[in-house]
């Protein structure tokens, strides 16, 4: 059985996903939500998402897509593309996992939608200027789930959702 392709994603109402490299909030009930959903399971990212995580994630196959030759990174297995990022997936027998997350930026994001299977989103309710976006997907998804947080104190308010494409 081929695994499922979930696209974890924090977004801000006005579709914002980072800025200068950075989330624009902090809602630490989200990081230990990507930690639940990811630890144990393989993690695609491009290489601007790697460079501002700073280290590989601990307890996942940490995959990176970049287009620089050469470029390399202890701890990560290294790939051109979408496609091999997927078929590494399965190089490491630890990493085999019923779902392949793939956690940004916003071009991996676009190359994954086509091939997406679920979307896991948080909903934060702000609007702050950014320099990477995603685009909700319009049509072809259902919301299967969603769980509503207020603001509190420092922490905006925010929702978790998931999405499952149609069909």
């Amino acid at each position: 059985m081929r695994p499922a392709i979930v696209l974890v994603v924090a977004r801000a109402d006005n579709g914002v996903i980072g800025v200068r490299g950075r989330l624009p909030w902090h809602v630490s009930a989200d990081l230990k939500r990507f930690k639940a959903m990811t630890v144990g399971k393989p993690v695609v990212m491009g290489r601007k998402t790697f460079e501002s995580i700073g280290r590989p994630l601990p307890g996942r196959h940490n995959i990176v897509l970049t287009r620089q030759a050469g470029w390399t990174a202890e701890g990560v297995t290294v790939v051109p593309n979408l496609a091999e990022a997927i078929a590494a997936t399965g190089m490491n027998p630890e990493a085999r996992a019923e779902a392949i997350m793939v956690i940004g930026g916003g071009e991996v994001y676009a190359q994954a939608m086509p091939i997406a299977t679920r979307i896991e989103l948080t909903e934060v309710h702000v609007a702050p200027d950014g320099d990477a976006w995603f685009e909700l997907p319009v049509s072809g998804w259902r919301e299967v789930r969603r769980e509503t947080h207020a603001a509190d104190g420092d922490t905006p308010g925010y929702d978790f959702v998931t999405l499952e494409r149609r069909g």
